[in-house]
C-alpha cells in the first residue's frame, strides 16, 4: 500500500456485535488501513506462553471484508500485571534510585534479559500467526519509544549495559579518563565498573558522563528495537517495519532510528495536546519536515489528531476546518499516508478524555463529516504525489549529541536548543521557504543555505566538513558558542573560538555575556536601526569578516555580534545573539537572497504556501492556520483545484492549486 486513509483502532474495547458496523462506518468514510494490537499485550498473551490470536483475527476478518487492511503493533510498551507479578526486577528504576510501579505504560526495563526473552517470545508467535494473513501489510515495533523514560531507566542492569557499552566505546578505562578529563574533583576511574551512571547525586554530574549516558539511552533503544525487528524481518519478509516517532523527542537519536524502519511514522497533536499556554503553529510544519528529515523520503502520519485531546484535563476541540487542515499540512509536508488517533474515546481507562472521529456513544458526528470530506478532497491529489520525494534548497541540522549536551548546561535558564532550532525554522516557514532537517553527518552539498545553530561540540572532522561545503560553494550559518567544545564535551584548551573555524566565519571570540540578570542588550544593524538582544551575547573580533551587527550591553560601546564573511566559493555568518523574531526574519531574508533562494509566494502570518511534486503535476498547498479569511500572492502558473481564481483562503482552510508537469 503505497498511500491509505486509515485510523488507529482497538476492537478488544467493544463489544464483538459492535465490529461489523464500524468497519462498514469506516467503508463508507473512505478507510482503508487501520493500526491495532499495539496496547494489547494481556490479550495476546493472558498466561505465559498461553497465546490467543483468535479474537484479533476475527476483528481482521471483519474489516478486511470491508477493504480495510492492518499495520499491526508489537505490545512490548504494555507488559501485562502477570509478568510484572512475576518479575517486579523488570520494572524500570529512576535516577534518584526508586523502581516504579505497574500501571501506565512503558514501565519496563529494555536491557533486562528476562524481559527481552519474554518479548522474543511473543514477537515470534505473532509473527509466525499473521505473516501469511490477507489482512496485514505492516508492522509497528513498540509504541512511541522514549515516552516516558525520560527518567529512566537506572537500574543494575541498565548499569551493567552501559560498562560494556563505555568498554567497547573506549576500549580502556585510561582512554576514558583522558577523553572525561576526570582528573576534576577526584574523578578519576580505575575500572568501567567504577562508573555510575547520572542517578542523583548531591551536586552535578560530569557533562561528558551525562552526554555518554544519553549516547548509551539512545543505542539501547535502538537495540531493543533491532531484536523484534529481526524477528519480524526474517518471518514476515513481505511486511513493512514503522514506528511512530514523536516530533523531537530527545530520548534516542531519531536519525538512527529511521534507518532502520522501512517507513518512519509520525504522532502530531497539533494543539499540543492538554498543554497549557501559547503553542505555536510553525511546531506542526516543522515536526512534519523532520520526520521527512529523519529518514529523507515520505513518511506515514499515524497518529493525527481528531478530537479534543486529554488525560487528567481537556483540550480544546478542534474548529470546523482544523482537521483538514491539519490532515494537508501533513501531506503537504511528506505524508503518503494519513491515520487518525482513534476511531472512538474509550470508555474507561488513563485515555477516556482523548476523544475521536466518533463520539463515545459511537454515532459519527461533526468530525466523521468534515474527515470523510478531506478524504474525498485529497485522495486524488495524495495518488500522484504518494512516494514521490520532495527537496528543499535549505537544510536545517538537528545535532542530537548537541542537544544533550545543551540540556544538561542550558547556560541560561531560558536557552533552549530545540526552541532555538524552531524559531529559526519560523523564520523560514513564514517567507515561504521550504525546509530539510538533516543530521550533522549528512551529505549538504546538495543545499544552497545549512543553517546550523547551537553547535556547540565542533572537532576537527566536523569543522572540516563545514569548511569544505563553504568553499565549495555552500552557505551555512551557525550561532553563539560554536566550537567551544569537543565531541566528548570537553572545552577546547588551545586557539581561539569557534575552534578550528575563525577563518571560515572570519572573526574570533573576544568575550562572552550570559545575560541571566537581564541585562540590557540593544543591537545596532548596518542600516542604523536598533534592537533588543537576547540571552547570551557573544563579543566578536573581525578579521576577514563584514560586520553585519554591533551590540551593546548596558549602555557600554557597541561592538560586532553578527559577522559575514566569504569563503572560497561561498558564505558563512555568526550570530553571536539569540534575535528576535522580525530580526531573525530579516537576516533570513538577506541570507536566503544571498544565495539565490527565492520564496514560493507572498501570504500573511500563518498562511503557508507549499509545493509538492507530484508524477503528472506539481501541487500548492495553500494552509491557512488562522481563524480570518485571509488573501495571498502566488504565481499565475498555479490552476486552482476548485477553479475559484480569487486568491483567497478561508479561516482554518486549505486551498490547491496545480501545475501541469
Amino acid at each position: 500500500m503505497v498511500s491509505f486513509f486509515g485510523v488507529d483502532y482497538y476492537p478488544e474495547h467493544w463489544p464483538e456485535a459492535r465490529w461489523e458496523e464500524d468497519a462498514r462506518l469506516m467503508q463508507e468514510m473512505g478507510i482503508t488501513a487501520v493500526r491495532l494490537g499495539e496496547f494489547s499485550w494481556v490479550k495476546f498473551e493472558p498466561r505465559e506462553g498461553e497465546y490467543h490470536f483468535e479474537w484479533l483475527d476475527r476483528a481482521l476478518d471483519v474489516l478486511y471484508r470491508h477493504g480495510i487492511r492492518a499495520i499491526l503493533g508489537t505490545p512490548t510498551a504494555a507488559p501485562p500485571a502477570w509478568l510484572i507479578e512475576a518479575h517486579p526486577e523488570y520494572l524500570p528504576v529512576d535516577s534518584h534510585g526508586y523502581r516504579v510501579s505497574f500501571g501506565g505504560r512503558h514501565h519496563d526495563c529494555q536491557s533486562n534479559a528476562g524481559y527481552r526473552a519474554h518479548v522474543r517470545s511473543l514477537v515470534t508467535a505473532m509473527a509466525e500467526h499473521y505473516a501469511s494473513h490477507p489482512a496485514v501489510f505492516a508492522w509497528q515495533i513498540d509504541n512511541e519509544l522514549g515516552n516516558s523514560h525520560d527518567d529512566l531507566c537506572f537500574c543494575e542492569s541498565c548499569t551493567n549495559a552501559f560498562h560494556v557499552w563505555l568498554q567497547k566505546r573506549y576500549g580502556t578505562i585510561d582512554k576514558l579518563n583522558e577523553a572525561w578529563g576526570t582528573y576534576f574533583w577526584s574523578q578519576t576511574y580505575d575500572s568501567f565498573e567504577q562508573v555510575c551512571p547520572p542517578r542523583k547525586n548531591v551536586t552535578s554530574h560530569s557533562p561528558s558522563l551525562y552526554l555518554a549516558w544519553q549516547r548509551f539511552c539512545s543505542d539501547l533503544i535502538m537495540d531493543f528495537f533491532d531484536e523484534q525487528a529481526s524477528i519480524l524481518r526474517r518471518i514476515c519478509p513481505n511486511h513493512l517495519i514503522t514506528h511512530n516517532f514523536m516530533d523531537f523527542c530527545e530520548k534516542q537519536n531519531y536519525f538512527d532510528l529511521a534507518k532502520r524502519v522501512d517507513v518512519v511514522g509520525e504522532d502530531r497533536y497539533p494543539t499540543g495536546q492538554f498543554l497549557p499556554g501559547d503553542y505555536p503553529w510553525h511546531n506542526t510544519p516543522a515536526a512534519f519536515d523532520a520526520i521527512r528529515g529523519y529518514k529523507d523520503q515520505n513518511f506515514w502520519m499515524i497518529e493525527l489528531e481528531s478530537g479534543p485531546t486529554g488525560w487528567e484535563t481537556v483540550g480544546e476541540t478542534p474548529r470546523p476546518g482544523q482537521l483538514t487542515l491539519w490532515t494537508a499540512a501533513s501531506i503537504a509536508h511528506g505524508a503518503d499516508s494519513v491515520m487518525w488517533f482513534r476511531w472512538r474515546p474509550c470508555l474507561a481507562g488513563t485515555e477516556q478524555y482523548w476523544h475521536g472521529i466518533l463520539p463515545h456513544n459511537g454515532v459519527p458526528g461533526k468530525r466523521y463529516a468534515e474527515l470523510k470530506e478531506a478524504i474525498a478532497q485529497l485522495k486524488p491529489v495524495l495518488e500522484d504525489i504518494a512516494d514521490v520525494p520532495q527537496h528543499s534548497d535549505v537544510a536545517l541540522v538537528l545535532d542530537y549529541d548537541q542537544w544533550w549536551a545543551w540540556r544538561k548546561q542550558p547556560h541560561h535558564p531560558k536557552l533552549d536548543y530545540l526552541k532555538e532550532l524552531t524559531d529559526w525554522y519560523a523564520a523560514l516557514f513564514q517567507a515561504n521557504i521550504p525546509v530539510d532537517f538533516v543530521p550533522p553527518d549528512r551529505d549538504l552539498s546538495k543545499y544552497k543555505l545549512v543553517l546550523a545553530p547551537m553547535q556547540l561540540m565542533v572537532d576537527a572532522e566536523a569543522a572540516a566538513q563545514m569548511k569544505r561545503y563553504v568553499a565549495q560553494g555552500g552557505s551555512f550559518m551557525t550561532t553563539f558558542r560554536c566550537g567551544a567544545k569537543n565531541s566528548e564535551n570537553v572545552c577546547h584548551g588551545e586557539g581561539a573560538l569557534p575552534h578550528d573555524l575563525t577563518d571560515l566565519f572570519g572573526c574570533e571570540l573576544e568575550d562572552f555575556t550570559c545575560l541571566n540578570q537581564n541585562t540590557p542588550l540593544t543591537l545596532q544593524w548596518q542600516n542604523g536601526d536598533r534592537t533588543p538582544g537576547a540571552i547570551w551575547e557573544d563579543e566578536l573580533t573581525p578579521t576577514t569578516g563584514t560586520v553585519l551587527a554591533s551590540a551593546s550591553l548596558d549602555g557600554e560601546p557597541f561592538r560586532p555580534v553578527i559577522v559575514e564573511n566569504a569563503y572560497g566559493k561561498g558564505h558563512a555568518w555568526y550570530v553571536g545573539t539569540v534575535l528576535e523574531s522580525n530580526d531573525r526574519a530579516t537576516l533570513v531574508r538577506q541570507m536566503t537572497q544571498t544565495v539565490g533562494i527565492a520564496p514560493i509566494g507572498d501570504s500573511p502570518y500563518d498562511v503557508e504556501l507549499h509545493v509538492r511534486p507530484g508524477r503528472a503535476a506539481d501541487y500548492l498547498f495553500v494552509l491557512n492556520a488562522t481563524s480570518q479569511s485571509q488573501t495571498y500572492d502566488i504565481s499565475p502558473d498555479w490552476r486552482p483545484l476548485d477553479a475559484n481564481p480569487a486568491p483567497q483562503v478561508p479561516r482554518f482552510g486549505v486551498r490547491i492549486y496545480k501545475k501541469e508537469r
